[in-house]
């Protein structure tokens, strides 16, 4: 079967993921000896040397073991990517219930008490957070770092516009756990996308202090993510009921 790299993916990668699919398959047991880089490159249609560093990177996997004059053999059929990325994603799922806990109060006292400036702030984050993002609405290439911290200066405002001295002091000793599951969301293909719109709603609200809105709006917002994560991990949705 012949292979053809997609998008900006390389060759390499699409090589990777084929010899990777075909482990997980139990196609190869472990302990077996995997074909010679010449078979594999004919039966894939690519050459010896972009098969060679595909195996280079599945025995940094962990998957695939190269011994000197005999061969490479099969170590692993458990991809550790994927046992990473389901801890990844029960951290996020964590981090996401604690934010609709925090923020969807901090959001309806913001609709309560937020001053001027504080909706300045949460617009100029969004605003900035905009400028970063292609025409499909997502960040571009090299940009995720610097979109997650405007994503977080955008409710970082939202809790401080509550204008609570003890809930302002928490999100901030919590904000760096929020920013860490916030990059591997981005990072995360299966994640859904930050929808601006959501957080346009939520903004909103708040300006025109309404507090049942800020509040629902917030919950809307944060319980997408958490449903896809609870999906993810094979379990079931739990919504975060409303005070």
């Amino acid at each position: 079967m012949a292979l053809q790299a997609a998008g900006r993916r390389s060759l390499v990668d699409t090589v990777v993921d084929a010899l990777r699919a075909q482990l997980t398959a139990g196609e190869w047991p472990v302990g077996s000896r995997i074909p010679t880089e010449h078979a594999l490159a004919e039966q894939l249609q690519v050459g010896r040397n972009t098969v060679r560093e595909a195996v280079r990177v599945l025995a940094h996997a962990g998957m695939l073991r190269s011994r000197q004059g005999e061969g490479t053999f099969v170590v692993s059929t458990a991809d550790p990517g994927d046992i990473l990325r389901g801890v990844r994603r029960a951290g996020i799922r964590d981090v996401l219930e604690l934010r609709i806990a925090l923020e969807a109060e901090a959001a309806r006292l913001a609709a309560l008490r937020h001053r001027p400036d504080d909706l300045e702030r949460m617009r100029a984050a969004l605003d900035a957070q905009a400028e970063l993002t292609d025409p499909s609405g997502q960040p571009g290439s090299g940009s995720l770092e610097l979109y997650a911290d405007h994503d977080i200066a955008f409710h970082q405002a939202v809790v401080d516009a509550a204008h609570n001295t003890a809930l302002t002091a928490t999100y901030g000793w919590f904000s760096s756990s929020v920013r860490e599951a916030l990059v591997s969301a981005l990072d995360d293909q299966a994640m859904p996308k930050i929808v601006h719109g959501d957080h346009r709603a939520v903004l909103d609200a708040i300006a025109a202090g309404d507090p049942d809105a800020a509040e629902r709006a917030t919950r809307d917002l944060l319980e997408k993510p958490k449903r896809a994560v609870e999906a993810l991990l094979g379990e079931p949705p739990t919504a975060t009921p409303p005070h």
